[in-house]
């Protein structure tokens, strides 16, 4: 088992990943105190992450807004009831 610092991990994720993948456990540690472990997903008992439910973005859902001239044209129409 090996040990590396949050920082170590944020800087060089790949080169830890790719020992966790080989079978290599690591305790996470922050100021000398162990937060995490990071173990290869077949050991863990941890299913993988169900895919993102089908159906498309919902944004096209929402209005349309404006364009420039749209918009210009609507200024226009309120300042001529002024």
């Amino acid at each position: 088992m090996k040990a590396i610092t949050v920082a170590q991990l944020r800087q060089n994720p790949t080169a830890a990943l790719e020992d966790v993948q080989a079978g290599e456990t690591y305790v996470i540690t922050r100021h000398r105190h162990a937060i995490a472990q990071l173990v290869p997903a077949s050991s863990s008992g941890v299913g993988v992450v169900p895919a993102k439910a089908p159906g498309g973005s919902r944004l096209s859902q929402r209005p349309r807004r404006k364009t420039y001239e749209e918009a210009e044209a609507a200024l226009a129409d309120m300042r001529a009831e002024w």
